[in-house]
């Protein structure tokens, strides 16, 4: 599936208040299931010794797949075409390591 078609299916499945016209709920789901990624990771490092079972890898693959559900929810929002995003943000990244600006900081460089 691509990013295009998957933003479709996942507009499908959404039912959340002041749909087509509500980006902050999208926006904080995006921020509330990207912290279950990185608390999921933490319990990897703090419980088992960073052993990645994989049992805790199918956790961590449901919980990215809640990641990408909410981007493609506010990409749907902000009328942007996930895979429009997706291939800029590949060709910005490629444009840095060109330039070997990969490393350091600011969206800019």
């Amino acid at each position: 599936m691509d990013f295009t078609g998957y933003q479709a299916a996942a507009r499908r499945t959404a039912r959340y208040p002041q749909m087509g016209c509500n980006l902050y709920y999208p926006a904080l789901g995006l921020a509330g299931e990207a912290g279950e990624v990185a608390e999921k990771v933490k319990k990897l490092m703090r419980d088992a010794g960073g052993v990645l079972t994989d049992d805790r890898r199918d956790a961590l693959r449901k919980e990215l797949g809640d990641v990408l559900w909410y981007v493609a929810a506010l990409c749907s929002e902000l009328n942007l075409d996930m895979g429009e995003v997706a291939a800029q943000n590949i060709a910005k990244l490629q444009d840095r390591r060109e330039r070997n600006a990969i490393g350091g900081d600011g969206d800019d460089r």
